[in-house]
């Protein structure tokens, strides 16, 4: 009885060995090439980004539209702002507004300097 389980031991240690030296020097590394479009190529936007509202917004007053003219905020998410400030009262602190669904930290962190609760 032995004599078989260091038998099986020999022969999983030869296996296990041959196949890790065998598996380091089967194949070739790989060549990635990339290749940059030229200036001209690359395309001019087709419409500039909104431009950011002259000085702030208050959340608690602002109308649909006014809340439209913050960066990254369309028609549905002001929506979704006023009709969150209807149902849950004004904001206390300008980072409430991450309880409307949609707005998150990165929204909010391209918003906070337009915007205020006064």
């Amino acid at each position: 009885m032995e004599k078989a389980l260091l038998g099986l031991t020999a022969a999983f240690l030869l296996m296990t060995t041959g196949y890790f030296l065998g598996a380091r020097s089967a194949a070739d590394p790989y060549r990635v090439d990339t290749q940059y479009p030229a200036a001209a190529e690359i395309a001019a936007p087709s419409e500039a980004p909104p431009a950011a509202p002259e000085g702030t917004v208050n959340i608690n007053t602002a109308t649909a539209a006014e809340l439209e003219t913050l960066p990254g905020i369309g028609e549905k998410r002001a929506a979704d702002i006023v009709a969150d400030r209807a149902a849950n009262g004004p904001f206390r602190i300008p980072e409430d507004l991450t309880r409307v669904k949609g707005i998150g930290e990165g929204t909010l962190a391209g918003l906070i300097e337009y915007i205020t609760v006064e």
